[in-house]
């Protein structure tokens, strides 16, 4: 039986998965149901309709000490999963285990179903007294049965209704009690077909692990969920303080989003939500309130998100690589050649110097590398759009004609102008008359140049924009390891198309950063790793845009 570890906090099945091999042992009307394989493992056919009877029977007799009996034509509830919904609505009113001195009053909507489970589970775990309503006489007869066999009858009221009733009706008799909430498993399915899985289930999805149990009442109502939960809100409209908390259990996701519009749209000042888990089954819960001091408990799904660490963006220098880098800085004179992370993290801490990126070495591991970088404003991209910017111009000057060329050289050149007899004895520079910035010139038999293209870390210059995109791509090919592919992708899209400065308004303000993040550099093997960790700021795709870069970075060094 696998189970969920995001199953809830106190249930009881959280850590402790229930031992089949033990309860085949203590209970024969179980064991006749397990599967024993080659391995010696003791496995159940959740599938087969007695068989699941059978694991709520026994579950409910050995760790609730509640004996109740279902027919197999009706509903089976898995036991994990009902806890799950319990726990959750003594979180919605405060009820945990060490308080318990009040009595706490529910109502299970219709339908509370043969097992009668959520009032039994209930009224054992917490004392709760419970006003259970059904509109199934089969359903009815077997809960009255249930409970009374247990010994309950002072804590659960089981209430014949009409068919079409939810709350409204069955509050009419006790019109002074204030109850403290109401939980509801509305019927799933609006159709046979939909019950069936047809149409309503992603082929792409694994078939159900279980088998559908239930009657027509049951699992199915006119509209399906949705429909019967937006009835319930609109009886809590009538009622509003009559009951503290309302609530239901929804099995589809899909059905969540609406339903929180529906109340959104009434004004409903309260409304939380959450999700119950238990191995392949997944069931979601909305519960809400019109009362103004009660605790809204925080949706799982979000503190979840907000715990789990994310996923470095990483890249891999390979060792052919660093051993290029380290040519390249001995060639620099930069002292003795480095190895392995050092180097790779003295030309990063370069190129970050060039974006003017702020960074500093931060404590870390042994055989690591860690740079804590703020960055200010987006140069990573101004860089890009500079060099393009210079190359458009270049390519809309005109050629000058040849003999304007061989007028300007022989007029700098006549020893009258040259200044001294060693500028003479020098002979004319091969690239023509001085430059200032921004200015541009021809040279015979070569295209237009610019000193300027020539940047600091990018040695190698760049034909037009087009040879530039495309060692982008080769780069990104060749880039071996990346954890975050998706992520590297749209980051050197949006290098190659770089987004407007309007998008960006607090880049270079004084006070304030883009994002701040984490570099380590470490040995993987032969290999340094390069990862970049997330730590705060605007956006993180700007984060991806930098990692981009700084890895094209290195890899034109070693390309030039």
């Amino acid at each position: 039986m696998a189970l969920s570890k995001s199953m809830h906090a106190r249930n009881r099945y959280k850590d402790k998965p229930p031992d089949f091999a033990y309860l085949a042992s203590k209970y024969p009307d179980f064991k006749q149901h397990i599967h024993i394989n080659l391995n010696g493992r003791v496995s159940l056919n959740f599938k087969d309709p007695e068989a699941v009877r059978a694991l709520t029977c026994t579950l409910l007799r050995e760790d609730f000490g509640l004996s109740i009996d279902i027919p197999l034509e009706r509903l089976i509830p898995t036991v994990p999963l009902r806890l799950n919904y319990i726990h959750w609505v003594e979180d919605l009113i405060g009820h945990h285990d060490s308080d318990k001195s009040t009595l706490r009053r529910g109502i299970d909507i219709v339908g509370t179903g043969a097992s009668c489970i959520y009032p039994l589970l209930g009224s054992t775990l917490n004392g709760w007294y419970f006003l259970a309503t059904e509109v199934d006489d089969m359903c009815f007869n077997y809960a009255k049965k249930n409970v009374e066999q247990n010994n309950l009858s002072d804590l659960i009221k089981v209430v014949k209704v009409p068919q079409k009733t939810l709350l409204m009706d069955a509050l009419k008799e006790e019109s002074e009690i204030i109850y403290d909430f109401c939980m509801c498993n509305p019927p799933f399915f609006a159709n046979q077909l939909e019950a069936k899985g047809v149409n309503s289930r992603n082929s792409r999805r694994p078939p159900p692990s279980s088998v559908n149990t239930g009657g027509i009442t049951e699992i199915m109502a006119e509209g399906g969920e949705l429909e019967f939960v937006k009835r319930i809100i609109h009886d809590s409209l009538q009622l509003k303080k009559r009951l503290r908390w309302y609530s239901c259990m929804l099995g589809k996701k899909c059905s969540l989003a609406p339903l929180k519009e529906e109340l959104r749209v009434q004004g409903v000042p309260k409304v939380t939500y959450t999700e119950f888990c238990q191995g392949r089954t997944m069931r979601w819960a909305l519960a809400w309130s019109f009362y103004d001091d009660v605790t809204v408990p925080s949706p799982p799904s979000k503190r979840r998100k907000l715990e789990k660490p994310r996923k470095p963006i990483t890249f891999v220098v390979l060792e052919s690589v660093m051993k290029e880098l380290s040519l390249k800085a001995s060639s620099l004179g930069s002292g003795t050649v480095e190895e392995g992370i050092v180097v790779v993290t003295t030309w990063i801490e370069k190129i970050l110097t060039d974006l003017k990126v702020q960074h500093k070495r931060v404590p870390c591991g042994k055989g690591e590398v860690s740079l804590f970088l703020t960055a200010i404003e987006n140069s990573w991209i101004h860089l890009r759009r500079k060099k393009r910017e210079r190359v458009r111009q270049l390519r809309e000057v005109p050629r000058a004609p040849e003999d304007v060329i061989q007028a300007l050289e022989e007029k700098k050149f006549t020893p009258e102008e040259s200044g001294s007899s060693q500028d003479l004895a020098q002979g004319p520079p091969e690239s023509g008359p001085a430059l200032q910035e921004g200015e541009s010139a021809t040279v015979e038999g070569h295209g237009p140049i610019q000193d300027s293209l020539f940047q600091e870390g990018n040695p190698g210059p760049m034909e037009d924009e087009r040879s530039e995109e495309k060692g982008d791509m080769e780069v990104l090919e060749s880039c071996k390891g990346s954890s975050n592919g998706a992520q590297d992708r749209e980051a050197s899209e949006q290098l190659i198309n770089p987004v407007s400065e309007k998008e960006h308004p607090l880049q270079g303000v004084a006070g304030h950063y883009l994002f701040k993040c984490l570099i380590n550099i470490k040995k993987e093997v032969d290999d340094a790793l390069v990862e970049m960790h997330w730590v705060e700021g605007q956006n993180r795709d700007l984060m991806n845009q930098l990692c981009t870069y700084i890895r094209n970075q290195i890899f034109r060094l070693v390309a030039s």
